[in-house]
């Protein structure tokens, strides 16, 4: 089983000494990027119409309007085009593809998986945008992440709930979370250091938005992350509400507790979920204000109570939020995984955009 780090609420224990000790733990991670008979072989995941035409190529995410009328505005892969390798195969022939992103406004050059889903080959969709939920794992999140591989089932599990209609066909992007494996850099820009803040929610989206057919709209946009990966997704959206729209946060802490913030607190508290979450409730409850917090914990981990503390003192306006207790689950993703399927991908989907079908 692929273990996640434990969370504690010992004031002690900071995130760093806990994700490093539980690094064996997440060891299993290895065996995640093999049995794959074509691994490294080219890949790609162009489709017809798929590419932006010639007038459109000089424009940078040039909206375009499917054919179906009131659809939302679709963009059309802008360019330029990452080349992928394959790493991983599914079942149902679908590849997962990796390729190395150098991200234009961060600086930080790292590896990033994608999987797209069944239907985005469809030629019914061919004039149809996608969403896209970015998964990020708990530990290090360096040099892999681990929802690039098979076992978990995150990939082979969408492509079942999205046909069972508990699901949206999310195209699936999984950066590195972190710039190396010494520290945890609280998916932030943290002064100095790596501006991993800007990566996940700038450089990483950017590049979706350059290979695949992506909504203008915030509707098509979502995190999902385990521990770590939770707390840097559940920051991602309260700090971008205009970017993003929903995120399935499992077994997260809900304050940056980065050693590497040590000289810098009004920077960190910048980057403080609680503190992010209270300034957007404050704000009117309107459509375009609201976003969607799907927290997951399971029985057999510590963090309910200050979940349930987040949600009843910060749940308010805009902000909604939902609680998925895993009975007999652990803080793992593979208990993580069985929440998602239990509701919370159910309710983040309704609140969602999905791809529409050509009339």
């Amino acid at each position: 089983m692929t273990r996640l780090p434990r969370i504690t609420s010992h004031p002690k224990v900071p995130r760093i000494r806990r994700i490093l000790a539980a690094a064996l733990a997440l060891g299993a991670t290895a065996a995640l990027v093999g049995g794959c008979s074509d691994e490294g072989a080219p890949v790609t995941f162009d489709t017809p119409r798929s590419t932006a035409t010639p007038d459109q190529a000089g424009a940078s995410r040039t909206p375009r309007t499917p054919r179906t009328p009131g659809a939302p505005e679709t963009v059309l892969p802008t360019g330029p085009k990452a080349g992928f390798t394959t790493a991983n195969t599914l079942d149902d022939g679908t590849k997962i593809g990796v390729t190395t992103l150098a991200g234009a406004k961060s600086g930080f050059t790292g590896k990033v998986w994608v999987w797209a889903p069944k239907q985005y080959f469809d030629p019914k969709y061919a004039d149809s945008g996608f969403p896209v939920l970015v998964a990020l794992p708990g530990g290090n999140g360096y040099p892999v992440n681990y929802w690039m591989g098979t076992d978990l089932k995150l990939q082979s599990s969408i492509s079942t709930w999205s046909q069972e209609g508990k699901s949206l066909p999310f195209i699936v992007v999984m950066p590195v979370l972190n710039p190396d494996d010494k520290y945890y850099y609280d998916g932030s820009d943290i002064p100095g250091q790596p501006r991993m803040g800007t990566w996940l929610a700038e450089d990483v989206p950017d590049f979706v938005r350059a290979n695949f057919r992506t909504f203008k709209s915030r509707d098509g946009w979502a995190f999902m992350g385990s521990s770590s990966g939770a707390f840097a997704g559940l920051k991602a959206v309260l700090q971008h509400p205009d970017k993003f729209k929903a995120v399935i946060a499992s077994g997260p802490d809900t304050v940056p507790d980065s050693p590497l913030w040590a000289g810098h607190e009004a920077q960190r508290q910048a980057n403080n979920p609680e503190k992010l979450a209270k300034a957007l409730g404050a704000k009117p409850d309107t459509k375009g204000n609201r976003v969607y917090l799907a927290f997951q914990i399971g029985t057999e981990e510590s963090g309910e109570a200050r979940l349930r503390s987040f949600m009843k003192n910060f749940a308010k306006g805009p902000v909604k939020t939902r609680l998925q207790v895993i009975q007999g689950g652990g803080h793992n993703a593979r208990g993580y995984i069985r929440g998602m399927g239990d509701g919370s991908m159910e309710w983040i989907s309704r609140q969602m955009q999905g791809p529409v079908p050509a009339p």
